[in-house]
């Protein structure tokens, strides 16, 4: 009789995390990296102890109600967990864990390169090159924005904003930020940081925005129309956070209109769906979700994913539980 745990993982993972999962657990793979349907995550949930999705499946009410009595961790391969449905998960009596930590750095890294891409024109320079329309230097050709001395605005001030922080700091940025709470002396000190308890407030004042927020029911749409319309017209808007937390009709319209200097993206509202007007301008820097798109990253995630199911297996308290906030 098989009694280690079963595991099903919803989506195919770097290899020496899919050995290490099938060899310490009874563990069932999707070696064709196809994203599940609903009806197979209920399926999935039904018939193992330990499910570990990631952020392209929607784990709703029902495929929990689906597990019920057998499943009994959800282990999430990623930081976010806005596609589980926390309440459900925690009235059923299932844990939830992320992999927090392992991202911040590999985030933080692209979320400086788009800063830096999008004020000095980088993606757009690339592609004439690509076109064949390079014909020579000229003093007054592809000019953009240096960045030295800007006021970088920084929305969510967590263990990712403060990364960021800290490069920006390297390339003389001015560091503000606002955040539910405001950070500790200690940490505003090291950053040369200026906390704004007022958004609106701050965002008439920046140079150039940093979404870093968590993807949460009060985050929707936090960069509404109203708020975007309160960017000076020179601001560069930055998201590696995720893609809601921007009205993305509303951004292409004020870029359209000339009332933003440029945007760089790498997480949108209806993804893989994006805005085509985005796709159009050569003021945004448009990528495909990869702020974490790392090897070393991915594999720190598996391995973190892999120690919180080996410590429920145990009998411990995993150590990257997600306490729901019931209500």
């Amino acid at each position: 009789m098989n009694t280690r745990t079963k595991v099903i993982v919803t989506r195919r993972l770097p290899e020496p995390v899919q050995d290490r999962l099938c060899t310490l657990f009874d563990t069932r793979l999707n070696l064709s990296d196809k994203a599940l349907s609903h009806d197979e995550l209920k399926k999935a949930a039904s018939q193992c102890q330990v499910l570990a999705p990631t952020v392209t499946d929607h784990i709703d009410a029902d495929v929990i109600e689906a597990g019920a009595g057998r499943l009994k961790l959800i282990a999430n391969f990623g930081a976010g967990v806005d596609h589980i449905d926390l309440d459900a998960a925690s009235r059923a009596g299932i844990t939830i864990t992320n992999t927090p930590s392992v991202l911040t750095n590999d985030t933080a890294d692209l979320t400086m390169a788009l800063i830096l891409a999008v004020p000095r024109r980088l993606a757009e320079g690339s592609r004439v090159m690509r076109a064949g329309e390079f014909a020579g230097w000229s003093p007054t050709w592809m000019m953009g924005h240096s960045i030295g001395d800007k006021k970088l605005g920084i929305v969510g001030m967590g263990r990712i904003g403060q990364a960021v922080a800290r490069r920006a700091r390297a390339f003389g940025l001015e560091i503000h930020y606002h955040n539910r709470n405001r950070v500790s002396a200690a940490i505003e000190e090291e950053l040369g940081a200026l906390w704004w308890s007022d958004l609106d407030t701050m965002l008439t004042n920046m140079d150039i925005i940093s979404v870093n927020c968590p993807k949460t029911n009060q985050t929707h749409h936090l960069l509404s129309r109203e708020r975007l319309s309160k960017l000076p017209p020179h601001a560069f808007l930055v998201n590696t956070s995720r893609g809601d937390v921007i009205d993305e009709a509303a951004l292409a319209d004020l870029l359209e209109q000339g009332a933003l200097a440029g945007a760089g993206l790498d997480v949108y509202e209806h993804e893989p769906q994006v805005e085509p007007r985005l796709l159009a301008l050569d003021s945004v820097v448009a990528l495909p979700h990869m702020g974490s798109s790392t090897i070393e990253a991915r594999i720190a995630m598996g391995e973190t994913m892999i120690i919180n199911i080996k410590e429920y297996e145990d009998g411990h308290k995993p150590p990257d539980r997600v306490i729901a906030e019931l209500t």
